[in-house]
């Protein structure tokens, strides 16, 4: 594949001979979902061989197609007047502590209620970039991933942020609790990409991934579960999830990696209450954009997980004698 900016041109080769053209691009363009390769076919953005081409059009080895993809439309979030828990603020950044349930920023789907939109009613001058609905936003965490965020409060702050992240000198470390015994200390360094089967998933079996590296720096373990620090250098589309799963132990309650169990122990019953993934970000450290002086933030673990927590650690203490 050649790209010249926003235009990309595609020779397909022996082994997607007979694919449909939406499932071919798809594969070829992984930052783009099935949905909008389907939608740059229908709306003639897609040109090769054949004049009316469509998602279901039979490629051919050999065949060249070529993409033109349209530059983002320039588009404006709401400011809504949203619950934010702010940690600390200054004139270049925000830490907030974002709680579970909520997206972070505007996309298909979620066009309000987002931390942007939240962002946006408490604090000013949000840097932005190119015309995204991502104001200050430099990392994410899922939508059913809770903890500790570093928001940029303009321009400078952004770019230095971003370089930290990108650099891996951010400190990232989270509390998960997983199905089964992990043992302290280990290292799983497995690229990510997006799972050829499953476009809404990531997998370690991509075609087409990233380098990421997730280590184990505590480990409690619990009858049945471990309660886990772990620390990540990358920070891939849902890395925690994707490797720990692939390892043979799927963080509890998440549904999308193999983490619901319809029976488990009456001691770990409490479960069964999660309504997202046991994952919380816990604690962030980097240098501030400005005079590069050390910051740390925690977040401590929400209601919702210490509850089940609780409740386990309880159930699962010895008999008095």
């Amino acid at each position: 594949m050649t790209g010249n900016g926003d235009r990309h041109q595609i020779e397909v080769p022996i082994g997607q001979d007979g694919s449909r053209l939406d499932a071919f691009l798809t594969v070829q363009l992984p930052d783009r979902s099935r949905s909008q390769i389907q939608k740059l076919i229908k709306d003639g953005h897609v040109s090769g061989p054949v004049k009316q081409l469509r998602p279901s059009t039979a490629v051919r080895a050999g065949q060249k197609y070529t993409i033109e993809l349209p530059a983002p439309v320039p588009a404006t979030a709401v400011a809504e007047d949203l619950p934010l828990a702010i940690i600390y603020e200054d004139p270049d950044i925000v830490i907030l502590d974002k709680p579970p349930g909520m997206v972070v920023h505007p996309a298909a789907g979620h066009e309000s209620g987002t931390l942007v939109n939240a962002l946006l009613h408490h604090v000013d001058d949000l840097s932005g970039i190119g015309g995204e609905l991502r104001p200050g936003i430099v990392h994410r965490l899922d939508r059913g991933t809770s903890g500790v965020m570093v928001v940029a409060k303009n321009d400078m702050s952004h770019q230095d942020l971003a370089r930290q992240f990108h650099d891996r000198e951010v400190e990232k470390e989270y509390i998960a609790l997983v199905w089964g015994l992990v043992q302290q200390g280990r290292r799983i360094d497995e690229p990510i990409g997006r799972d050829p089967s499953d476009r809404q998933k990531m997998s370690t079996r991509a075609r087409r991934a990233r380098s990421a590296v997730t280590r184990i720096a505590r480990a409690e373990h619990l009858k049945g579960v471990s309660l886990l620090h772990v620390a990540i250098a990358t920070g891939r589309t849902h890395q925690i999830r994707v490797h720990l799963s692939g390892i043979g132990h799927p963080i509890v309650g998440d549904a999308t990696y193999g983490g619901v169990h319809r029976r488990v122990a009456n001691d770990l019953r409490a479960v069964q209450r999660l309504e997202r993934p046991f994952l919380h970000a816990a604690r962030l450290a980097f240098a501030h954009p400005t005079d590069r002086r050390r910051m740390e933030f925690e977040s401590p673990l929400p209601a919702d997980l210490e509850a089940v927590l609780g409740d386990i650690r309880e159930r699962q203490k010895p008999e008095p004698e």
